[in-house]
């Protein structure tokens, strides 16, 4: 222990932090100097244990700038077994007490086996989430830390049953909650609130879906939410997966470090357009916005499976399987009775073709132990596999390409026209139909859209594998076929929806979460709302609130808890000098700390990108990380959502709001565009303010 160290308890932290370190190292360094030359059977298993001990030893490394432990947890009573053990069954201890636990990002424990840092995620480290004054749950003192530049700087008491003590607001999670960042989203395990643990140790068995107004935490709530999961199911969801769904590669790049840094490397990331990406399918096209809603309606689903099913024809001719000198008949109208009952189970396309030849087998080998002989299951194999079996079900049920499927329907106006009656209307079949049809599913320009079709053909023919757990943000602006496309991938899992309704930008937007769950396939899911906000600041979210009855009007404000009001101003220029006023306005927020976006309507980034650079301002586009010499971002309007910015400076409203098809979505597009600020706002405008706003 550090001299000093036991009359001065900032020293004792720092002797804990310092042997926990080196605890850590150790304990990497044991699986560093593991030999697994004689412990496998083959180079098969040699890689595929080398592969387990290298991400393992990814998982052990130590962070420099990242707190090892956040905080400290004296429990009145020994905690009892069920608590006091981690994912693996370890004694949760810390700092050799049995009702003394730090806790911290993930689990350390010294030579013998004794923690000295407890996982976050372990039942012994909620209170340190959940614990008050009117519930301590057993806990006498709650200790954070804080840190500088990795460094244990501070420490700050709660006793919780002290009732001489009053409850007053932590200095140092506010202080952790405003701290200036540059580079990617930053986990928030330290500073995670009450509501939004309830939300991250959710049971594994259900869907959540939580409506989150801008700055509550939606999306890191989401992602400890899954980290939490691997924790408490490793084994369940080692083996079925696990997929984190952004709206697009900028978020997905934003959020990527936070996992890593909760030690989860296993958790992919995709869009939806990933999602739904087929080889040979190139979506190089785009629809027009009406175009766009009628591909993503649920009714195409219907129609879908309408066009598939018309492939499947009556058979008018028997079956005759020759064998040796045998000729055994199945008449026609027993076949017909074997297709119409594979049509009545409404079995998937591709599941029935396989039953098909199987079926017919069988009723020949029911002829032939009617005639005396004995055939056993090879029989039917090898009767199924019978040229004059496969021909009968070549015609029957013909196999169907999944792509070439929608390629006829946007094609061919009879088909569709046949297909969808009753479901969509002529001037709706009108407008997803192609001007111009393609030769080819190769020569195609398809859509986003047309991927999310052949995604929905796809799995009527063969069932999509299931994960064990998806989180989808920014789900509000899903269609209805997204949500489906998304539902196929947990079918057997759960799922965490993250989204704000108020947040809306395209013209198929969600109306309810409910509605969306329906679609998504889990109409059990429980829908919970985060109100309370943490990191914008009060005065920014008002403003942004004034808003909310024309875009959302069912959704409650949103508040916030930081103290500070924040950096915020609305400026009007003359329209000569609104370029030359953005870009002042961007230096001076440069000269405060921490990230900087200028976010601007799409059709204003070219000049705006020309004026930053003729003043000597280097800026970043969106996804690339920030570094503390390049801290300026530009921004489109449409992909700023999901991302935040310590300060922002908002170029031209309406612009922003005549960027889209119709107002309320301008509106919704500007209301994200106002709530991406951390520290401060600053709105620059020429044209009249939306009235609103005025």
């Amino acid at each position: 222990m550090a001299p000093g160290a036991d009359d001065d308890p900032l020293a004792r932290e720092r002797a804990h932090l310092s042997a926990s370190r080196a605890a850590l190292r150790a304990m990497r360094a044991d699986v560093e100097a593991l030999d697994i030359s004689d412990v496998t059977a083959n180079w098969v298993n040699a890689a595929v244990l080398q592969s387990q001990i290298d991400e393992r030893i990814k998982a052990l490394a130590d962070l420099a700038h990242t707190p090892l432990f956040f905080g400290r947890l004296n429990y009145l009573h020994s905690p009892g077994a069920d608590k006091a053990e981690g994912a693996e069954g370890e004694p949760a201890g810390g700092a050799g007490s049995t009702d003394t636990f730090y806790i911290g990002r993930r689990h350390v424990h010294d030579a013998d086996g004794d923690p000295m840092v407890i996982d976050w995620r372990a039942p012994v480290s909620q209170p340190f989430y959940q614990a008050s004054k009117k519930q301590p749950m057993d806990i006498a003192l709650r200790r954070r830390f804080g840190y500088t530049g990795g460094e244990l700087t501070a420490y700050e008491d709660e006793n919780l049953t002290d009732p001489t003590e009053g409850e007053t607001a932590s200095k140092l999670l506010q202080s952790e909650i405003e701290r200036p960042r540059v580079g990617p989203m930053r986990d928030i395990v330290a500073t995670i609130q009450p509501e939004q643990d309830e939300i991250v140790r959710a049971g594994i068995g259900g869907t959540v879906c939580v409506q989150g107004a801008p700055g509550t935490g939606k999306t890191a709530v989401g992602l400890h939410r899954i980290a939490y999961l691997l924790y408490a199911h490793r084994d369940r969801l080692a083996r079925s997966g696990t997929l984190v769904i952004g709206p697009n590669r900028s978020f997905l790049q934003y959020i990527e470090q936070v996992l890593p840094a909760l030690g989860e490397l296993q958790v992919r990331q995709a869009t939806v357009d990933d999602l739904v990406a087929r080889e040979g399918v190139a979506v190089r096209g785009a629809d027009e916005a009406e175009a766009a809603r009628i591909k993503g309606d649920a009714r195409l689903a219907e129609v879908l499976r309408r066009a598939l099913r018309s492939h499947v024809t009556l058979p008018t001719e028997p079956c005759v399987v020759v064998r040796g000198s045998r000729r055994w008949r199945v008449p026609a109208y027993e076949i017909e009775e074997i297709v119409t009952e594979l049509l009545a189970r409404d079995i998937r396309y591709g599941a029935a073709r396989e039953a098909l030849p199987q079926r017919i087998a069988h009723a020949v080998l029911v002829r032939m132990e009617q005639a005396g002989e004995a055939p056993d299951d090879r029989v039917q194999d090898t009767v199924a596999r019978n040229a004059a079996v496969k021909a009968v079900v070549k015609a029957v049920w013909p196999p169907v390409d999944p792509a070439k499927l929608v390629l006829r329907l946007l094609s061919e106006p009879e088909f569709l026209a046949e297909h969808a009656d009753g479901l969509l209307s002529a001037d709706e079949q009108k407008a997803i139909l192609w001007a111009k049809p393609a030769r080819s599913v190769r020569s195609a320009k398809w859509s986003p859209a047309d991927a999310v079709l052949i995604d929905e053909a796809t799995d009527l023919i063969q069932r999509t594998p299931s994960l064990g757990h998806v989180v989808l943000d920014e789900a509000q602006d899903l269609s209805p076929m997204q949500y489906r496309a998304v539902g196929r991938r947990c079918t057997t899992g759960s799922a965490t929806i993250l989204g704000d309704l108020a947040q809306g930008t395209t013209p198929w937007a969600t109306g309810s979460w409910q509605e969306a769950l329906s679609h998504l396939g889990k109409p059990e899911g429980r829908v919970e709302e985060l109100t309370q906000g943490f990191r914008v600041p009060r005065e920014v979210i008002a403003y942004a609130s004034r808003l909310l009855p024309a875009i959302a009007p069912e959704l409650t404000e949103a508040t916030s808890i930081r103290e500070a009001a924040g950096d915020f101003s609305v400026r009007e220029v003359a329209l000569d000098a609104l370029d030359a006023e953005v870009v002042e306005a961007c230096r001076r927020a440069l000269e405060h700390e921490g990230s900087i976006g200028l976010i601007a309507a799409d059709a204003r980034i070219p000049v705006l990108a020309e004026a930053l650079s003729a003043a000597g301002l280097a800026h970043l586009s969106p996804g690339e990380e920030t570094t503390a010499d390049s801290r300026l971002t530009l921004v489109p309007a449409t992909l700023a959502k999901g991302l935040e910015y310590d300060y922002v400076v908002l170029d031209e409203p309406a612009a922003v709001v005549d960027g889209e098809p119709d107002e309320r979505t301008g509106l919704r597009r500007l209301y994200v565009a106002l709530t991406r600020a951390v520290s401060g706002l600053t709105v620059i405008h020429a044209a009249p303010l939306p009235d609103r706003l005025a």
